[in-house]
């Protein structure tokens, strides 16, 4: 990226990019998974519980987010926006390895639920991080990479991820999952001392919605 480009700006968008090649090798998987390690080759309970483990997710991930972002606005100061990303990131990462040791169709909502407080937590304060410290006239040219990374590691991870299950199993999915979503979080430590204690500047309409959700 272009040295031109601010540092706290290119540490979220590469760390975007790798939560979404991450957890877009699930895509390709996860109703599979469903059906071989949940329902047991039943089709037709293989597609309730895919129905029912997205609606979990978007269910309290709607209802989260709007009081999350509520409160990150009215508490001054950038540190409470970057600790509810970090560890937002965090809890996302153990998700992947929930999936490994799930029997039933009760553990994959649990864990969606998670999943969904997990990224309830890192939405609302990404877009305001990365809308308060984008360069000033280099605004379309830093959501269009954003949008550009996004999109990367979805496709990549979409290529591959079928690829991986179908040579290795699910076990090796599910872990590389886990460990480039830590990565993404440790990633952004980098930028722990980089943090506004007093946000300012004029918020800007974000045009596109990091993180690959199911």
């Amino acid at each position: 990226m272009s040295k031109a480009i601010n540092k706290i700006i290119k540490i979220l968008i590469t760390s975007d990019f790798f939560l979404n090649l991450g957890w877009g090798l699930v895509g390709p998987v996860f109703a599979i998974f469903i059906l071989q390690r949940i329902a047991i080759d039943d089709m037709a309970q293989a597609t309730q519980v895919a129905g029912f483990a997205s609606l979990s997710y978007w269910a309290v991930k709607s209802v989260l987010q709007v009081p999350i972002g509520h409160y990150l606005d009215k508490t001054k100061g950038e540190r409470d926006d970057f600790w509810f990303m970090v560890i937002g990131t965090f809890i996302a990462g153990f998700i992947p390895i929930g999936y490994l040791f799930s029997t039933e169709p009760w553990h994959i909502y649990i864990l969606q639920m998670i999943y969904a407080v997990g990224m309830s937590m890192v939405f609302p304060p990404w877009l305001a991080i990365f809308t308060r410290h984008i360069d000033k006239n280099r605004e379309a040219l830093e959501w269009s990479l954003e949008s550009t990374f996004l999109g990367a590691g979805a496709g990549i991870a979409g290529g591959v991820g079928g690829i991986i299950a179908s040579m290795f199993g699910f076990p090796t999915v599910f872990i590389l999952v886990s460990g480039l979503t830590f990565f993404s979080t440790f990633l952004l430590l980098f930028i722990k001392d980089d943090i506004s204690m007093k946000a300012d500047g004029f918020p800007m309409i974000p045009p596109v919605t990091p993180v690959v959700e199911p």
